[in-house]
């Protein structure tokens, strides 16, 4: 438990700061607190548009925060709240997985059993009125925000629609939406299982998936790809219950922050859902974080093949702190290890054999000219290491982030599933677990 000492408050430009752990003969803080004081009043009273208290506290508490490193920030009331959706993986919508095309929100897929399926939208529509208000002017985000809300309330849609002259509207009752990270195929005698994310959703989506893969597959399988591929991450706890399933024993992440007293262990528990089956891990540059947590423990144990390209680099331990009324921040307090001690911070996990992505599967934004940003380039990104110096700003001015859903639900539409079973790395580990089933048939054989 982090110990702070709240000594005194300092007033500056009419507002009274808290000193917290900070030692009385602290003059040089109490100087800086004073020039942020005398900046605050200056931009209150001379800025070209009268901007609120709350607007510039923020601001300065985001800029703080952000010098700090990539991922350290503010989160609002309604961005805690947003966030705290996000985990959940549950809330109150309409079931569609939408993307924005010419100012308008345009439908991707509805997902099975929702409203938006029970009603009847379809791939290609675009959504140009909610309630009668036009969605142009809106941002994505803005425009999920209005579809979402609580369940049993109605929506009006105005659809356009491809071969329909004229714009019609759907009425909707909003419903309990499960977000689902985890997906699963079977591909001949395979077992393929896709996570796309980690909330808290994602490990009774695992277990469902196993279950489901063997009920399809009664007489055996010859092993599993758990495809990781473009998972910015999410919970930690999330990401050791998914190693935990593929593992008997051993560590499983360990982390460490400022304090030497803050270490943590995690380690594995006895049961493999996998039962020994052979396993390959699909990584690239978008798996992050969490993803990257799973993919080092089952690497290090030998449990797994890392199969794709480097990893995103994403080692650190984020906490989230409530601030009461006034939403939370996100600060980073710890780096994560790998069983073997490997910090992988900037540096992503090397897969055991090397894939290049097709151009087929290749994220558009992502070409030849332009490839796949990473921790390392990210502005003020952590040491690898604690108390290294700050590393020299990389030469990009793009941020470099986990890719992330901005999508009202990420089940993965039927054509992303073909998409999924054709591309060039699946399709070597595929022919990787065949191989090694093959070889120990022969070897038990003999």
């Amino acid at each position: 438990m982090m110990r702070t000492r709240l000594i005194l408050g300092l007033a500056v430009a009419g507002f009274v700061f808290p000193t917290i752990g900070l030692a009385a003969d602290s003059s040089d803080t109490y100087r800086q607190l004073n020039l942020f004081g005398e900046v605050f009043e200056r931009v209150r009273a001379d800025y070209v548009d009268e901007v609120t208290d709350e607007t510039l506290v923020e601001a300065a508490i985001n800029g703080m925060l952000h010098d700090l490193d990539p991922h350290s920030s503010f989160l609002n009331a309604k961005s805690y709240r947003e966030m705290q959706v996000q985990t959940r993986g549950e809330f109150g919508g309409l079931g569609i997985e939408v993307t924005m095309e010419s100012g308008l929100v345009k439908v991707v897929t509805p997902i099975d059993e929702t409203p938006a399926h029970r009603a009847g939208l379809q791939p290609n529509d675009l959504i140009t009125h909610l309630d009668g208000d036009p969605v142009l002017g809106l941002t994505l985000q803005e425009a999920v925000e209005k579809m979402r809300g609580p369940v049993n309330t109605d929506i009006k849609l105005t659809i356009r629609r491809e071969k329909v002259a004229e714009p019609f509207d759907v009425s909707l009752t909003r419903a309990v939406i499960k977000v689902r990270a985890v997906s699963s195929l079977l591909k001949g005698d395979v077992g393929y299982i896709r996570v796309s994310q980690f909330n808290e959703q994602t490990q009774q989506g695992l277990q469902d998936a196993f279950k489901r893969l063997e009920r399809e597959k009664p007489d055996g399988l010859k092993g599993y790809v758990l495809d990781l591929r473009n998972n910015p991450g999410g919970l930690l706890e999330q990401a050791v219950s998914v190693a935990d399933s593929f593992l008997d024993q051993g560590e499983i992440v360990s982390t460490r922050g400022r304090r030497t007293d803050s270490a943590q262990r995690f380690n594995a528990r006895k049961g493999d859902l996998a039962a020994g089956l052979p396993v390959v891990v699909l990584i690239n540059g978008g798996s992050a974080s969490a993803s990257e947590i799973v993919a080092g423990a089952l690497q290090d144990h030998k449990r797994a093949i890392l199969l794709g390209t480097r990893s995103f680099g994403k080692g650190s331990v984020q906490t989230i702190i409530p601030l009461a009324g006034h939403g939370a921040m996100r600060l980073t307090t710890a780096r994560y290890y790998t069983p073997s001690g490997r910090s992988i911070q900037a540096k992503g996990i090397d897969p055991d054999i090397i894939v290049e992505t097709a151009a087929r599967a290749e994220p558009a934004s992502t070409t030849p000219a332009q490839p796949r940003r990473r921790e390392e380039n990210l502005r003020n990104r952590l040491s690898p290491t604690p108390n290294a110096p700050r590393e020299p700003e990389p030469q990009t001015s793009q941020p470099a982030t986990p890719p992330s859903a901005k999508d009202e639900a990420s089940e993965p539409s039927a054509e992303a599933k073909r998409d999924a079973l054709e591309d060039n790395q699946l399709a070597r580990a595929l022919d990787l677990l065949r191989g090694v089933a093959l070889f120990n048939n022969r070897v038990i054989a003999n």
